[in-house]
């Protein structure tokens, strides 16, 4: 049975974004779950087109989430877009793409898709990346009310502590990740993960985090598919992902495992959520952040929320 699980980030979502995340989940949602039943298309499994039509909506969303339009502004107020792919059933060299430090696009999720169909790399960044957007923007576009106050409200927190380190406790409740992603599992057994993120308000210029590299903040095998979101520090030094892959593959049973993989990001003084499908037709949704926004679309069932009750939901 063909399985979408997508999340609009983990953290702390106030209560005035509250509607339009969950507008944004059920729209994104609809747009995964209509992509994953229409099959493979232009050279792309159900699974892979229903991970990008469902992080491509959310990039594109105004009133909500960090990613594409919208994204975190650095302490300079500048977007800079991270996004990674990854499939499970690919020739050598085009399971993963990634960009990173992206500031000329509103969807840096099919940019790094490009990478991963075009290019004879994995990752590429800045100007490299950039090179390739066939209809590039100013990275004024990118920004929104939403995010310019969100950085003013950084700077308040922050004042006369500019060159130093975010701290996270005194950086305002758009400081967090929320980050998008998807993962699917489509009739044919492929599996597809998505990630895409503007990073935290106030990072400095040039900062990347787990989103864009696969095995940390993405990935998807054979066995599985993940997406992370939340301290992207933390979920790098605990390599999230890969680990979460590889005790599922040592024969972990799937709650367990991921709420190990939690509590190694909480003892890395962080917190977030995952997503994950693996190709039995498992799911979790997971989170130890005082929120997250997910949703799921199984045999024709969508259902999405703001969760704000941390767990390790296992079907």
């Amino acid at each position: 049975m063909a399985i979408l699980l997508i999340h609009g980030g983990a953290g702390t979502i106030a209560e005035r974004y509250q509607a339009a995340y969950e507008a944004g989940l059920e729209t994104a949602l609809a747009a995964g779950a209509a992509a994953l039943t229409g099959g493979a298309q232009e050279g792309r499994s159900a699974a892979l087109a229903a991970v990008l039509a469902a992080v491509t909506s959310m990039e594109s969303n105004e009133e909500a989430f960090n990613a594409g339009v919208g994204g975190a502004l650095t302490r300079d107020g500048v977007a800079e877009l991270d996004a990674c792919v990854m499939v499970s059933h690919a020739a050598p060299g085009t399971r993963a793409g990634a960009v990173a430090g992206v500031t000329n696009t509103r969807n840096p999720i099919l940019l790094a898709d490009l990478v991963r169909r075009t290019t004879p790399h994995v990752l590429l960044i800045g100007p490299g990346a950039e090179a390739l957007v066939e209809e590039p923007v100013e990275n004024s576009v990118l920004l929104t009310a939403k995010s310019r106050a969100s950085l003013e409200r950084w700077r308040v927190g922050n004042e006369g502590d500019l060159e130093q380190p975010i701290d996270p406790q005194r950086a305002g409740s758009q400081a967090g990740s929320n980050t998008v992603g998807a993962v699917a599992l489509d009739d044919e057994g492929n599996l597809a993960a998505a990630t895409s993120t503007g990073g935290r308000t106030g990072q400095w210029s040039g900062r990347v985090g787990d989103a864009p590299i696969p095995g940390l903040g993405t990935y998807a095998d054979e066995h599985v598919a993940i997406s992370c979101t939340g301290k992207g520090e933390a979920f790098m030094e605990a390599a999230t992902a890969a680990r979460l892959a590889a005790a599922l593959h040592a024969g972990r049973e799937l709650g367990e495992a991921t709420q190990q993989a939690l509590d190694d990001v909480a003892r890395l003084d962080g917190d977030g959520g995952l997503i994950a499908v693996t190709a039995r037709g498992q799911l979790v949704v997971a989170f130890n952040s005082p929120a997250m926004a997910y949703g799921v679309a199984v045999g024709g069932e969508l259902e999405s929320e703001v969760g704000r009750s941390p767990k390790v939901d296992v079907r």
